[in-house]
């Protein structure tokens, strides 16, 4: 007569090779959702001039998910990749003051689209502290830049043209150009 199988030692025996086989599934299906790599490219603070003072408002960080061929500001503005700014605020600023230097800086740089611009800078809904966090994200398959202010809203405009209107901000003409020099500093 066989000798009656527990159970229970089935169990046991198989469940490291089931939670292995689960595991390796789970981090197959995981890695297609991860987020792309991102490489800096550079990292200034925006300052503010008020008479001869200069008053530092943020640091600002640039990542893209691929570099450009040649090491230019217009190569960064104009390339289709996965991209991004993140804000670190050093100061507390008001919704006011930052969504009219948003509103200015469009304008300085000949875009427009006021619907546009007006769902992006919605992301703003409140004052930004000191230490706040802003995301500037362009998702290249989706063709849409995003703005995530943390704490506050989430805004997402869509089009190429205006992934470019919004790099103009930091790489096209703007007030303080040694910024956009510092963003492009780490690209090869």
């Amino acid at each position: 007569m066989p000798e009656e199988v527990d159970p229970m030692k089935l169990v046991r025996s198989k469940s490291p090779a089931l939670l292995a086989a689960f595991a390796a599934i789970f981090l197959a299906v995981a890695s297609l959702f991860a987020l792309p790599d991102y490489t800096l490219t550079g990292t200034g603070v925006r300052v503010r001039t008020v008479g001869t003072a200069k008053i530092d408002v943020y640091r600002i960080s640039h990542y893209m998910e691929q570099l450009p061929s040649t090491r230019s500001k217009q190569a960064v503005i104009e390339m289709d990749t996965g991209k991004k700014f993140v804000w670190t605020m050093l100061r507390d600023v008001d919704r006011g003051s930052i969504v009219k230097a948003l509103r200015d800086a469009y304008a300085m740089n000949g875009y427009a689209d006021q619907t546009k611009i007006a769902r992006f800078v919605s992301a703003f809904e409140g004052d930004l502290k000191a230490g706040a966090e802003v995301t500037i994200e362009y998702d290249a398959r989706a063709k849409a830049t995003t703005a995530k202010v943390a704490g506050g809203g989430t805004a997402t405009v869509g089009g190429l043209d205006f992934m470019k209107a919004t790099w103009q901000i930091w790489f096209g003409k703007i007030d303080q150009p040694t910024l956009s020099d510092e963003l492009i500093a780490k690209l090869p």
